[in-house]
């Protein structure tokens, strides 16, 4: 099976999860969390960014719990901008990282922004 196919596969199997779970009313995998710190170069650009984004996030089940706002460092250093984005799982922030879609828009984020992105497993 190609690479193409078998990552079709896990997102398909991941979508009738995310449902499952939904219908459940919560869920027992612990979530998984994409945490950004960006320096944004061009706000008018990164809003093409922003809007690219939607698209995989809903389709993976993400929700924003942190998406810029005042933030104080005092420890260490930080970029400017933190964002905090919750899955249903880790393995749905993962694939959706991977995905295709999210991948396009990063070319996008790249253009306008610097940033840091960590996939972590949480509660």
């Amino acid at each position: 099976m190609s690479s193409k196919a078998r990552r079709l596969t896990s997102e398909i199997n991941l979508e009738r999860l995310a449902e499952i779970y939904r219908g459940l009313g919560e869920t027992t995998l612990p979530k998984g969390y994409w945490i950004a710190h960006v320096d944004v170069k061009d706000s008018k650009g990164y809003e093409d960014y922003r809007n690219a984004i939607a698209a995989p996030l809903s389709k993976f089940g993400a929700k924003f719990l942190i998406r810029g706002g005042s933030q104080e460092v005092p420890e260490g250093s930080c970029k400017a901008r933190t964002v905090l984005i919750e899955f249903p799982n880790l393995t749905a922030a993962k694939l959706c990282y991977e995905s295709h879609e999210y991948q396009e828009a990063k070319t996008i984020r790249n253009k306008y922004s610097v940033a840091d992105v960590i996939i972590v497993e949480g509660y």
